[in-house]
């Protein structure tokens, strides 16, 4: 889980420069049309596999691709554009809230006082490291607000939905069906928006590159890990994404942290690593998951 959240961190990289030339929508659309490409062999096989499940699991396969896949991201995309830069940021911490309130709702999990120990300090670690200045943080619109905590919310519940499909459906077939679902709803929100859809050939490489390492490989790796990992503790594992972020961004784009930064960075690392020795060794987990029933094999 923890390696896939690293994968994503690289998303940086390759987003920016085409989120400065390109809509926001376009650049979604085309990510998932490049992966849908690559995986059409896979295809049939995965609608055969989406057949064979309940009409429950068909309508999660449908919010996990069109809500957790292209609507979160442009919701989170207009966030920025309604409010200012900090507020979304703010409120994508909120994301593990969610998850653990969903995982309870949805799977029966249940978490202990251990998980706390690794939780709170992991949410706090992630909140250093997202701001310079962690004590003078202003929350601002209330619509860019809202839009900031429905875009985690539904990225919250793609992580328990996949959760909960990873019992019935193969890592790959579920990889495969998430873009297959997701690019019409992608072209939907792109038709909304009124965007040009036609990229350029000097957006190209970066467009496939987006949705080959970020994209197609991360989420492979993400619902391999899912399968075995209960929802709760992978949101946790997912705070690995803005570590990886801030290594690149210092590394690679000339970007400084602050002093609270590089803690929180620190502090991100240490909860992660813990809270998955502490799974893999203790005999009392910080996670207790109900036993799921027709699991694939």
């Amino acid at each position: 889980m923890a390696c896939a959240a690293a994968l994503w961190g690289t998303d940086g990289l390759l987003r920016k420069p085409l989120a400065d030339a390109l809509p926001s929508a376009t650049v979604v659309l085309w990510e998932h049309a490049i992966v849908v490409l690559v995986l059409l062999p896979w295809l049939p096989r995965a609608v055969r596999a989406l057949r064979a499940c309940t009409w429950r699991e068909r309508l999660a396969v449908l919010a996990v691709g069109a809500g957790s896949s292209a609507v979160a991201t442009a919701l989170f995309t207009s966030a920025f554009r309604l409010g200012d830069p900090i507020t979304p940021l703010v409120l994508q911490k909120f994301q593990p809230v969610f998850a653990v309130l969903a995982a309870f709702l949805l799977l029966g999990e249940r978490i202990t006082a251990r998980y706390l120990v690794f939780a709170l300090p992991a949410l706090a670690g992630a909140w250093l490291l997202a701001f310079p200045d962690p004590l003078h943080v202003k929350v601002a619109a209330a619509q860019a607000a809202l839009l900031a905590l429905a875009a985690a919310a539904l990225w919250a519940a793609g992580t328990v939905l996949g959760r909960l499909l990873s019992r019935r459906l193969a890592p790959w077939d579920l990889t495969v069906l998430r873009y297959a679902v997701g690019l019409p709803a992608a072209g939907v929100v792109a038709a909304a928006q009124g965007v040009s859809v036609v990229p350029g050939w000097d957006n190209a490489l970066g467009l496939v590159l987006l949705a080959l390492v970020p994209g197609l490989l991360a989420l492979s790796l993400y619902y391999v890990g899912l399968r075995a990992t209960p929802a709760a503790r992978a949101t946790i594992a997912e705070l690995a994404f803005p570590v990886t972020a801030a290594l690149l961004g210092v590394s690679l784009l000339g970007a400084r942290l602050s002093g609270s930064q590089w803690l929180g960075f620190a502090v991100v690392v240490a909860a992660v690593t813990a809270l998955g020795w502490h799974e893999r060794t203790s005999r009392v987990p910080a996670v207790r998951e109900r036993v799921p029933e027709n699991a694939v094999t």
